[in-house]
């Protein structure tokens, strides 16, 4: 199946956002794209002084967007995350679409961005933002799809737990920065890849480098062998890439990983 990647142009406006992401899931559509996916934050900027003024309830303004048109063009359609507000609360949120409109996922960033590299770049999500407290997965006729959000990436218990679960394709919304963009981004993805015999698949805002956090961009999709078999620039663009589950169900048998897992000496689990 043909798997699309909208690596957005954000800009401050909401509504030329949803209406530009609206107008690529119909392009990434007619050209044939069964699943589509949009990038963390495609609604807003990104930054905890921008989540507040941007947030909505879930259902909302976007996720009504979303709905609409991925039955309008009956796809399943990832829909990046946006700014949710819910009981006092704020959360970094992915919404999932299927064909017929209804919202099958709703995955809460489960770890927050808070980090600090001296005289490179300062974040904490954590100011603002209340992390989610679930693992998010859905069924498609093509494959089950395991979700994470930027920093989700990067802990590699969430991706083994999906792969336990029987998940083949991982897609992650995310905005790497120009400091762990260049040294983390492919490489945490081939590896969720590698160690879990999956396809990965990320998805970043394009590159504004007016904007107060610049985004590394370059969505990928990575195969389960590790070979990254497409990858954006940092313009805005859409990616395609042909999923072949014939190609994933070979590299298990060869290298049956998965089989030959010592439970008896470790175990990751799912708590909740």
């Amino acid at each position: 199946f043909r798997l699309a990647l909208i690596q957005l142009h954000v800009s401050a406006a909401k509504s030329d956002n949803l209406q530009r992401a609206c107008g690529l899931v119909r392009e990434a559509s007619a050209k044939g794209a069964k699943v589509v996916a949009l990038p963390e934050c495609f609604n807003s900027p990104y930054g905890t002084k921008y989540f507040k003024e941007y947030a909505e309830n879930i259902p909302g303004e976007s996720t009504q967007k979303l709905s609409e048109v991925a039955k309008e063009c009956s796809i399943y359609l990832i829909g990046g995350s946006i700014p949710e507000k819910d009981d006092g609360k704020l959360y970094n949120t992915c919404t999932v679409f299927g064909p017929d409109g209804a919202m099958l996922a709703k995955h809460r960033k489960v770890h927050l961005f808070d980090i600090n590299i001296p005289g490179k770049i300062q974040f904490k999500e954590s100011e603002t933002l209340s992390p989610g407290n679930s693992l998010s997965m859905f069924d498609t006729p093509y494959c089950k799809v395991g979700l994470g959000i930027c920093y989700d990436i990067r802990f590699a218990e969430m991706a083994q737990i999906y792969g336990q679960q029987g998940c083949q394709l991982l897609i992650y919304p995310g905005a790497f920065n120009l400091t762990t963009g260049p040294a983390h981004w492919e490489l945490l993805q081939r590896g969720r890849a590698v160690d879990n015999q999956v396809y990965v698949a990320t998805v970043s805002p394009a590159r504004d480098e007016k904007s107060s956090y610049v985004a590394w961009g370059h969505s990928t999709v990575v195969n389960p062998w590790g070979e990254v078999i497409a990858k954006a620039g940092a313009e805005e663009t859409v990616v395609y890439t042909d999923i072949d589950m014939k190609k994933l169900a070979e590299i298990r048998q060869q290298i049956p990983i998965l089989s030959q897992k010592r439970c008896d000496l470790y175990a990751v689990e799912m708590r909740k």
